[in-house]
């Protein structure tokens, strides 16, 4: 058998490429858009590609199988309730996918999406019993997936509750390779490595843990994590016709009227960048969902980058997102500068009267804010930065510093005085020593 594993660090998302050398065919599991990697694989190993196989509508990433379908002929497979508006073969539960000696069985497991199917893989050259399953987005290594993408939060974790006790009845040694790796925002405690088995899960696994159906529903209700960003375009793009590789863009002399994306490294661009720019450093991490919650997906974008491969790196991350329509990418610096605060320069400008913005997520928030600072998560500034002053300075903090740029640079494209908190955050100013206050919910 003929098995490969294709993971997107940034946006925490696996593809699969599955196929029997002997018969020399082969069919890919939720494909990227970037279909390359997998057609380079499958032709050293010398396999036909001959079907992409969906788990689900995606709502965090653009799919490829419309580019496979448009450039190489292969027909899909997906379950009916994807209500897809492509040609497709239908993957009911039970139905068997034959590569030769292997076979992808699915299982209908709705929760996720109500269309979720797993595939649970056979080497019938090796025995009839499964060797592994490809669980796409219904249990993870270390967790199982956020039910409130599609349907209601309770429907769906009853749902998924349901779906998972089918992937228990599966023997402990059988392996278990999940559509999506920590970074994606389609689960909650999901751990970075990339496999695992049947039998550690059911052992360690936080989810499966959970006493009953009633428990698992309370906690799987509860995320607060925020969605994906455009999830409903990327669900109907992923939905609808198929979706052709993107024209290729070229350097431009001015970006013109375009939204600037600045992808170069954030101390770069409080150096000079252009006016209005964005800051989402490419180096970080996921750029392309930080990049999706900041952009307007209707508004012409260029890219500006410190080189030519760091433009196309960030282009190809952008158009996983469903950002198709780029103007091109500019080159350098710019006029515009912006001041960074170190922590011990905090307690002076707040006396001054400086107005402090924590710009983490309200969970994290709740363990701990720095007191007197107003809690507005970055990827929320652009709709909420009428109520930011403009009258005196405005600092920004997150964890780490990577969001407290992205969020300064949102705040001085708005003509805001934004000075982001670079070198440590909110814990680190605790460490020192600074008055931090923590969120007591009623009964604690």
């Amino acid at each position: 058998m003929l098995f490969q594993q294709f993971l997107d660090d940034d946006l925490g998302c696996a593809s699969y490429l599955v196929g029997d050398e002997a018969s020399g065919t082969a069919t890919v599991v939720d494909p990227p858009f970037a279909i390359e990697p997998l057609l380079e694989t499958a032709e050293r190993h010398d396999v036909r590609i001959v079907r992409s196989l969906l788990t689900h509508n995606h709502a965090d990433h653009l799919s490829g199988h419309g580019r496979l379908a448009l450039e190489h002929g292969l027909p899909i497979s997906i379950h009916p309730e994807a209500e897809v508006a492509y040609p497709h073969d239908p993957l009911e539960d039970g139905q068997e996918v034959k590569l030769g000696d292997v076979v992808l069985r699915a299982v209908h497991t709705p929760g996720h999406r109500p269309e979720h199917v797993c595939l649970v893989v056979l080497d019938r050259s090796r025995g009839d019993e499964p060797w592994l399953v490809l669980s796409g987005d219904s249990l993870f290594v270390g967790d199982a997936a956020r039910p409130d993408l599609a349907v209601g939060a309770a429907e769906g974790a009853g749902d998924l509750y349901r779906s998972l006790q089918r992937l228990l009845e599966l023997a402990d040694g059988v392996e278990l390779f999940p559509g999506h790796v920590a970074g994606s925002l389609c689960g909650k405690g999901m751990s970075s490595k990339p496999s695992s088995t049947i039998g550690y899960e059911r052992r360690f696994n936080r989810a499966l843990l959970l006493e009953n159906e009633l428990e698992f529903v309370t906690d799987a209700a509860g995320i607060g994590a925020p969605k994906p960003p455009n999830m409903s375009r990327i669900v109907e793009l992923n939905r609808g016709p198929f979706v052709a590789a993107a024209a290729t863009v070229a350097e431009l002399p001015a970006p013109g009227e375009a939204t600037v994306l600045d992808v170069r490294p954030v101390r770069d661009y409080l150096a000079g960048h252009r006016p209005g720019a964005l800051s989402v450093p490419i180096s970080g991490s996921s750029f392309a969902t930080k990049a999706a919650f900041v952009l307007d997906p209707e508004s012409p974008i260029v890219v500006q980058a410190a080189n030519a491969a760091e433009a196309e790196c960030a282009i190809r991350g952008l158009r996983s997102i469903g950002f198709l329509e780029l103007e091109g990418y500019v080159l350098g610096g710019g006029s515009e500068r912006i001041e960074s605060v170190g922590l011990d320069e905090l307690d002076a400008l707040l006396g001054d009267g400086a107005e402090l913005i924590d710009v983490r997520e309200r969970d994290e928030r709740d363990n701990g804010y720095i007191s007197g600072s107003r809690n507005i998560p970055y990827r929320l500034l652009s709709v909420c930065a009428a109520d930011v002053p403009t009258d005196r300075p405005v600092v920004t903090i997150c964890e780490s510093g990577a969001r407290a740029g992205i969020a300064a640079s949102i705040l001085a494209a708005q003509g805001v005085d934004a000075r982001p908190v670079l070198d440590g955050g909110v814990s680190d100013w605790a460490a020192r020593g600074g008055r931090t206050v923590e969120f007591r919910r009623c009964g604690n």
